[in-house]
């Protein structure tokens, strides 16, 4: 069109039938409008009312791997599904229009356990010897190889001269699982390997071992030999996965003891205990779909193990008076198969952060119990434990930075975040019986205090250990800034001790009801007044890194941020919000705390 002396060009909506989404083509037919027309749409003036989850397809909210939905035991539109599900169903299944229904069938673990157990005497020594049979079986899918999403092809798998990929010969000190790395995932070079691998082992071409796996690395990357280079990525099918192993854990349990003399006795005990998976081991096959697309977020790891820990004791307990007595006991304690995070480097198609059975600790320490039985009005009980725990992690997201910054997997032993060298604990109780055995003040014939005590429960501790670190990095933001770069060793510093006594006074009253005067029914009672933290000690149970102190992170002191600061639309204001943000409660311990309250036991 020629209008005012200009050129107009108009186009024709393109048709694209081929890209076109199934919320648009659900959409349209919503409408009325022709599914496969090029008629606009202004979304923003739909009613919300004609809008349906029902219009997506499953991939769509899969959305490249930054998913709009998350489910188990559901389908994508949060409708409940029945029966079970497999690997095949995620990658196969398809709905009436040939969309992929991405189905995933709910998280149904099967656990069995079992124990024997027999308690025997020889001569003076009493024995307690028990066998626990525990078996977990996750009940899902895991990967084949982790290192490789995918199905990669072994030593044994080139042996056949028919095959896609034939190698003559290779090293003699070459497993037949091991599996082989070419120069390239697409087009490998004719009987040229590039190394290998087993396990978490490398090899280079010779069968040698190799700390570094990118000097396997291909013109390309990484190239594992695949028996089918396209399904992987978006592509993946369920051929690259397999079922879980269940896993039995036998657990052996040995007691034993023997008097010394009639005041004293000597006892020991070996046990072996583990723990199921509490978490980071649920399948997510969409993790593996868009696996170049999750960065360094740490993936589940459906082939978790459970953890182990080996329990050794040893003690020896005197009687001091008819009423007390003195134990004290070593122990030792090593845990086994913890989860910690791992970045799996080299793997294929790209290198990923997700959790696996590494790690490893010690307990080790000692404890001393004296124990005062009902004498008179009084009970107590004063336990005093010395300890050193030290791990190569103090819980399975401690190494995650780490292993994100490129850094090896180290495994390197330092004290853990519960590693609470010195803990006394005191329990006094001070509490008058009823009857005959009441001795406390009478008015007027009636036993005022019957039944009544004061209860005090006495805490003292040193702190746990933190990491300090070397700038201050802005806690109080949403978003941190700068690197907190580590400042000595990590948890090489303390928190302050801790100390807080609770107290309860508490009476109770018989209650008696029912038509039956010679067999009345009988209830309890009991009203108690309850103080937590009777002194209002002010504890402080965490501390920011950079100042040690629980409300100040340095920040507004600190040189390197005074431009910021001041640039600030109100320097005086921002100072005042931001103070008070960083001064966080949740750095202290419970303040005072008074209940009053009743409770029945009948």
């Amino acid at each position: 069109d020629f209008i005012d002396g200009n050129f107009y060009y108009t186009y024709a909506r393109q048709n694209d039938l081929a890209n076109q989404s199934t919320f648009d083509r659900n959409l349209r037919a919503s409408l009325g409008l022709d599914p496969n027309g090029t008629d606009f749409i202004m979304v923003d003036a739909l009613d919300p009312d004609q809008l349906d989850i029902d219009f997506f397809g499953a991939d769509e909210l899969l959305n490249q791997g930054a998913e709009y939905v998350s489910y188990y035991g559901y389908d994508y539109k949060g409708n409940r599904q029945r029966g079970n599900r497999s690997i095949d169903d995620f990658f196969s299944a398809r709905d009436e229009f040939g969309n992929l229904t991405r189905e995933r069938g709910a998280f149904a673990p099967i656990y069995y356990a079992g124990y024997i157990m027999d308690k025997f005497a020889f001569d003076d020594i009493v024995f307690n010897v028990g066998l626990r049979v525990d078996q977990f079986n996750a009940n899902q899918f895991v990967l084949k190889d982790q290192f490789v999403v995918g199905e990669a092809l072994t030593v044994a798998d080139t042996r056949n001269p028919d095959g896609a990929f034939f190698v003559g010969n290779h090293p003699g000190v070459v497993g037949e699982d091991w599996v082989v790395y070419v120069d390239d995932v697409n087009n490998p070079t004719p009987n040229a390997v590039n190394g290998y691998r087993s396990g978490n082992t490398w090899y280079n071409a010779q069968g040698v071992e190799v700390a570094d796996p990118r000097s396997l690395r291909g013109a390309s990357g990484i190239a594992p030999l695949l028996a089918d280079p396209n399904a992987t990525g978006e592509n993946l099918t369920a051929n690259a996965f397999e079922r879980y192993t269940p896993q039995w854990n036998f657990m052996p349990r040995v007691a034993f003891s023997f008097p010394i003399s009639d005041e004293a006795v000597f006892f020991a005990h070996y046990d072996i205990l583990t723990q199921r998976p509490t978490g980071q081991n649920i399948l997510n096959p969409v993790d593996y779909l868009f696996l170049e697309n999750r960065g360094q977020r740490a993936l589940n790891n459906p082939n978790l193990r459970p953890t182990r820990t080996i329990d050794y004791e040893l003690g020896f307990q005197q009687v001091l008076s008819k009423t007390s007595s003195l134990k004290i006991a070593a122990f030792y304690r090593e845990t086994r198969d913890e989860i910690q995070a791992r970045r799996l480097l080299e793997a294929y198609p790209a290198s990923y952060t997700t959790f696996d059975n590494f790690d490893f600790g010690t307990i080790k320490g000692l404890t001393m119990t004296y124990d005062l039985r009902r004498t008179g009005n009084i009970t107590l009980r004063a336990a005093y434990t010395l300890q050193f725990a030290s791990a190569t992690g103090s819980n399975a997201n401690s190494a995650v930075n780490l292993v994100n910054s490129g850094e090896p997997n180290l495994r390197v032993i330092f004290p853990t975040d519960r590693d609470q060298r010195h803990l006394l604990i005191t329990t006094f109780d001070y509490r008058y019986g009823a009857g005959k055995d009441y001795n406390g003040p009478v008015i007027n014939g009636r036993q005022i205090l019957q039944n009544t005590g004061l209860n005090l429960v006495g805490t003292f501790g040193s702190g746990t250990p933190y990491s300090q670190q070397r700038i201050s990095t802005g806690n109080a933001f949403i978003q941190p800034s700068g690197s907190p770069q580590l400042e000595g060793t990590v948890n090489g510093s303390r928190l302050p001790w801790q100390f807080r006594v609770d107290a309860q006074i508490d009476k109770s009253i018989e209650l008696t009801f029912g038509k039956d005067k010679e067999k009345p029914k009988k209830a309890f009672l009991n009203v108690y007044f309850l103080i937590n933290n009777l002194f209002n000690t002010q504890n402080i149970i965490n501390v920011y890194r950079f100042t040690g102190n629980p409300d100040d992170d340095g920040f507004l002191n600190a040189p390197i941020w005074q431009p910021t600061i001041e640039s600030q639309l109100d320097e005086e204001s921002f100072r005042q919000l931001y103070g008070l943000k960083v001064n966080s409660p949740f750095n202290f311990g419970q303040a005072r705390i008074i209940q009053l309250g009743l409770r029945l036991d009948f």
